[in-house]
């Protein structure tokens, strides 16, 4: 079965496009086909895997293949159907996809978010919420992908709305600062009322050509990304965030999202976090609790040699690297490593 999962937080500067990257690179190493979907108009993610040249030819181009014509059949009302896409094909993983995004796709948000405010849309606008959620799943058909990491943009917009509620699953990044925490309360709110809505509208709108997905989307857990390292460990003025935004996850978010059923079972949260646990061998796994995915220390340099190649940072090969960076590659490998691991384990059936 398909597994649909959406990177979200309305916070900017919280890592979704590097985790959705990573993510689905990592998971994709554990023999998982995976397409990612550039799902934010800025194009972060594109830029990522194309790097700069490619990326500029591939829009001057006027390529079709991207997100936003993709969908056009739907928001023009076009007499055709949606039609999978030509993904390409991410260079140095045969088992990673990209479908890109497109600048455009913002302008579908004034007509998208009328469809979502109508309780009874109205001709060929109830086709509107369901449109995404064909696409990516037919593409999926196309190339047998087992798997869709969907990088979204930071605000709380009707496309945001629709994407996450596409999706089976959902992560939220963190960065350890203040307005992250504050980010995770208001998330509190916002995700919960969204899936209220779905639960009114998936039968209003069952008749239209793309119909909204009946699953509900559950709560993977989040990560926390980019602080700094001492001994091994985050340093302590980090760590006091850190542990603000677990307070508010457990307290806040995690109550919140549990009274529309966007949770997994708490024994699968914890089975999995104690397996990850078990098979590292390493002392400073200590999360605050069962639903944080990753602890994702900075890169510092290395995301810039990362970006420069369209790779990974686990994947870098450093020319005579001295034994502090042998350490901090390796670190970077089993992070990534166990977070697909754990999230292929939260999202078995």
């Amino acid at each position: 079965m398909l597994k649909k999962i959406a990177i979200f937080n309305h916070k900017g500067g919280v890592s979704k496009t590097t985790t959705s990257f990573h993510l689905g690179w990592a998971i994709a190493n554990m023999g998982k086909k995976v397409i990612l979907v550039d799902g934010d108009s800025q194009c972060n993610l594109t830029l990522f895997v194309l790097g700069y040249t490619n990326y500029q030819d591939f829009y001057e181009t006027d390529n079709k293949n991207n997100l936003n014509s993709a969908l056009i059949p739907a928001f023009r009302s076009q007499p055709k159907l949606i039609e999978p896409i030509e993904c390409l094909q991410v260079p140095r993983n045969n088992n990673l996809l990209l479908l890109p995004g497109h600048l455009d796709f913002s302008e579908n948000e004034l007509q998208l978010g009328m469809s979502l405010q109508l309780s009874t849309s109205f001709g060929t606008m109830k086709n509107l919420p369901g449109a995404f959620n064909y696409l990516i799943t037919e593409t999926a058909k196309k190339y047998g992908a087992e798997y869709i990491v969907v990088d979204m943009n930071p605000s709380l917009s009707a496309i945001n709305q629709d994407i996450l509620l596409s999706c089976n699953y959902f992560m939220v990044p963190t960065s350890p600062d203040f307005f992250s925490a504050m980010a995770i309360k208001s998330l509190g709110r916002i995700i919960p009322s969204w899936e209220k809505w779905a639960k009114n509208a998936r039968g209003l709108f069952a008749d239209a050509t793309y119909p909204l997905p009946m699953d509900t989307p559950k709560f993977l857990g989040y990560t926390i990304n980019d602080y700094n390292l001492s001994e091994g460990r985050a340093q302590r003025n980090f760590r006091d965030i850190m542990n603000m935004i677990s307070n508010e996850v457990v307290n806040t978010l995690v109550p919140a999202l549990a009274e529309q059923d966007m949770l997994l079972s708490e024994p699968k949260y914890e089975n999995e976090y104690q397996k990850m646990v078990q098979e590292s061998n390493r002392d400073n796994i200590d999360y605050s609790n069962h639903y944080c995915l990753a602890e994702i220390s900075n890169f510092n340099k290395l995301i810039a040699e990362a970006n420069q190649k369209s790779i990974p940072v686990f994947k870098l090969s450093l020319d005579n690297p001295n034994e502090g960076q042998i350490r901090t590659l390796s670190w970077f490998k089993f992070l990534f490593k166990s977070l697909a691991i754990r999230v292929i384990g939260l999202t078995h059936d």
